[in-house]
């Protein structure tokens, strides 16, 4: 799944527009390194989002392309806010 698709439906960014743009200024991270929009998002990657003065630091836990609201926290861990 491409990593603006994950970061809308795990609801980490509430906009995959928004995602697409963080992306592009690099600001999300994926194993350490700058993500393209496009990027294949596995189980396992750790993600950073640089936010502002904001950052957090999660671990995808799953992969899946339809969540309800309610079960999309369980899609990553967090590992540091």
């Amino acid at each position: 799944m491409r990593l603006d698709k994950y970061l809308k439906i795990s609801r980490l960014i509430k906009r995959r527009t928004v995602a697409n743009e963080a992306c592009d200024a690099g600001k999300i991270l994926v194993n350490d390194k700058v993500a393209r929009a496009s990027y294949d998002v596995k189980t396992g990657d750790v993600i950073e989002i640089q936010m502002g003065q904001k950052a957090l630091k999660v671990r995808v836990e799953q992969v899946a392309e339809v969540v309800r609201k309610e079960d999309a926290a369980g899609l990553y861990a967090v590992v540091s806010e």
